[in-house]
């Protein structure tokens, strides 16, 4: 089966482009919603973090002590040690959910697509890229965030020109092109290439 992935930075609009896909038919991977599950549910994923981090990785009540977990990002190499972590099971459950899936193709939304080396899970990438002007706006609309929080998020993450160069299609949300033409004959370019892939 054919894997593709889909990433674009904060305000890009890749949860639309994957809304779109989904009312085609076809099956969305959500990388970060897959993040929330584990952290929730999978035993063995605790029993790692509160080895590598102390107990106060989960709170009392047993939920994902989420200050703690931003306050680790502050730290490259805390980062790094949580990622390590917490990466090769996310990569397995979108195998474990892949196989499960009986469409020509897939999708797998992940922000950090490349910077997590999920991209080595799917075999096809979709960038969603849109003016950073753009972006700053529609996520000032959606959750009420300055428009310096916003922007400091946006250094941290790939460019366009990055994700033009990394991608194998691109998807422009600037509001000159319909969105839906666009995922349109980019699913009946999948499924060609699905075909291909399969044969």
């Amino acid at each position: 089966m054919l894997k593709v992935g889909i990433t674009g930075g904060i305000g890009s609009g890749k949860s639309t482009v994957c809304q779109i896909f989904a009312q085609l038919g076809i099956p969305i991977f959500n990388a970060d919603q897959a993040v929330k599950d584990l952290y929730a549910n999978h035993s063995g994923l605790k029993v790692k973090l509160q080895s590598a981090f102390g107990s106060e990785v989960y709170t009392t009540d047993n939920q994902i002590n989420i200050p703690f977990l931003k306050g680790l990002f502050a730290s490259p190499e805390k980062t790094e040690k949580l990622n390590k972590i917490v990466h090769p099971l996310v990569f397995q459950a979108f195998f474990d959910w892949a196989e499960q899936q009986k469409t020509p193709y897939v999708v797998k939304e992940a922000a950090i697509l490349f910077e997590s080396g999920a991209d080595k899970t799917v075999d096809l990438t979709i960038g969603v890229i849109a003016p950073e002007e753009i972006r700053i706006q529609r996520v000032k609309q959606r959750d009420n965030r300055s428009s310096e929080e916003i922007q400091s998020i946006i250094t941290k993450q790939l460019t366009n020109n990055e994700l033009r160069k990394k991608c194998n299609y691109i998807i422009e949300n600037d509001g000159t092109q319909s969105l839906i033409e666009q995922v349109r004959d980019l699913h009946a370019q999948l499924l060609h290439e699905s075909a291909h892939f399969r044969s």
